[in-house]
């Protein structure tokens, strides 16, 4: 019997990420039919919608598989009738996310991009937009699924489980990259380990690892505090003081390092935005040698130095959910979900990120025992400082927008709070209608 083939819709499709999808939808041919694969992007990005198309066709030509390339500005043609609608876009691009990092620093906050003030900004920008993606999905694709990358994806993904219908999960290569990291240093197979992954997207804990059945926590954290790899591309890598690991008794994700060793994390940034630029300004380098690539005729295959983008293990955290979910798989894998009593601490509504049992019905957080005061209060925190964000940013909202900032546990001081919100609104006016304040 003939299976029904999949349209898979790519909201951010000239994205320099969108290789990575293309390599793994035809690593799976076997177990993804898919058959139409719809490139949407806004017409700032036009050329490099069709540089992503030309070099997607010459992938899937170099394989002889039998799938059509469709791009365009037509954000309603590729949703309608998609079996996934698969979310990566940047609001403001690049330029935005400099100034997303630039403005924290001017007051010597840190401004990374999903887990500083920058992130904040980010999310009242991306908000709005994704609402409105779902508005179109609900009425032109009501039973596909949207799997959300767009980042800060735990924040943008509460709220559209908060404020719309569709069918939502959230996901971030983060965890991938930690489970591949932890393997290495254990000099084990991935199928042999496992981790129970929760906590908040960015601020995720393995509060548990066991290979073989044999619980590896301790060893793992004894590694890591060692020097052991454990960071990603895109995140500098202040070795972990192994007391500390010690008395945490949780393996933190690379991104702790922003709450653990702020005032190292925030020394580096403000340096580097001097030497080298902020991460946003050497991603702008980086990206421009990624098209110079996609550009040759001759390159038919993901190249290798997109690994230095950040998003390594994309299309795994990603193709490996669709197949989970077109499958039926009922697999575990790492996500960004409504809670659902998964973390007894938090809201049933809150979005966590966590391990999931994944099937075509969808996503079943597995839950955790009681969390030590040692995680549960940043994690409360964060959460609180997550919500009033979604609330600022559907409602305009500037004094929730100012508590948001002031409850954030990067931001030390309720006047910094005030002078970065100020600045913010004022240099993304033009993204922010929703917001009717006046900013000297």
């Amino acid at each position: 019997m003939s299976r029904k083939t999949l349209k898979l819709a790519i909201i951010g499709g000239g994205s320099s990420y969108t290789p990575e999808l293309i390599e793994g939808v035809l690593k799976r041919r076997d177990d993804l039919p898919v058959s139409e694969i719809h490139l949407v992007d806004i017409e700032e990005g036009e050329d490099k919608l069709y540089v992503i198309q030309t070099l997607a066709q010459r992938m899937i030509d170099k394989v002889g598989a039998d799938i059509t390339i469709t791009a365009n500005f037509d954000r309603r043609e590729a949703i309608s009738g998609a079996d996934f609608v698969m979310t990566q876009f940047r609001v403001g691009g690049l330029k935005a996310r400099a100034n997303d990092e630039r403005i924290p620093l001017k007051y010597n906050v840190i401004g990374q991009e999903t887990t500083g003030a920058g992130g904040f900004a980010k999310a009242l920008r991306t908000i709005p937009v994704i609402l409105d993606i779902c508005r179109d999905i609900e009425e032109l694709a009501p039973e596909a699924w949207m799997l959300n990358f767009t980042n800060p994806a735990g924040l943008v993904t509460e709220a559209v489980n908060k404020h719309t219908n569709v069918k939502s999960i959230g996901l971030c290569n983060v965890p991938v990259s930690m489970q591949m990291m932890i393997a290495d240093m254990m000099a084990c197979e991935l199928k042999d380990l496992q981790l129970e992954f929760a906590g908040l997207n960015h601020l995720v804990w393995v509060h548990k690892a066991w290979l073989d059945g044999k619980n590896i926590t301790a060893e793992v954290l004894a590694k890591v505090g060692d020097g052991a790899n454990f960071s990603m591309k895109n995140i500098f890598e202040e070795p972990w003081d192994p007391d500390f690991l010690r008395a945490l008794a949780a393996i933190p994700c690379p991104y702790h390092r922003y709450f653990y060793q702020t005032d190292a994390m925030l020394e580096e940034e403000k340096q580097s935005a001097i030497d080298k630029g902020t991460r946003a300004e050497q991603v702008m380098l980086t990206e421009q040698a990624l098209f110079d690539l996609y550009r040759d005729e001759n390159l038919n295959e993901k190249p290798k130095e997109l690994e230095e983008r950040g998003g390594a293990y994309y299309s795994d955290a990603s193709l490996n959910l669709v197949d989970a979910i077109y499958n039926n798989r009922n697999t575990i894998h790492v996500v960004n979900v409504p809670n659902n009593g998964a973390i007894n601490t938090l809201p049933l509504d809150a979005v966590i990120e966590c391990s999931s049992v994944i099937g075509s019905w969808g996503a079943k957080p597995v839950t955790v025992e009681e969390l030590s005061p040692a995680v549960n209060g940043l994690l409360q925190q964060v959460k609180a400082y997550e919500q009033l964000t979604i609330d600022a940013a559907v409602l305009g909202d500037y004094d929730k927008a100012l508590m948001a900032l002031s409850s954030h546990p990067l931001v030390p001081d309720i006047r910094k709070a005030k002078s970065i919100l100020d600045d913010i609104l004022r240099v993304n006016a033009a993204y922010l209608p929703q917001f009717k304040v006046s900013v000297p």
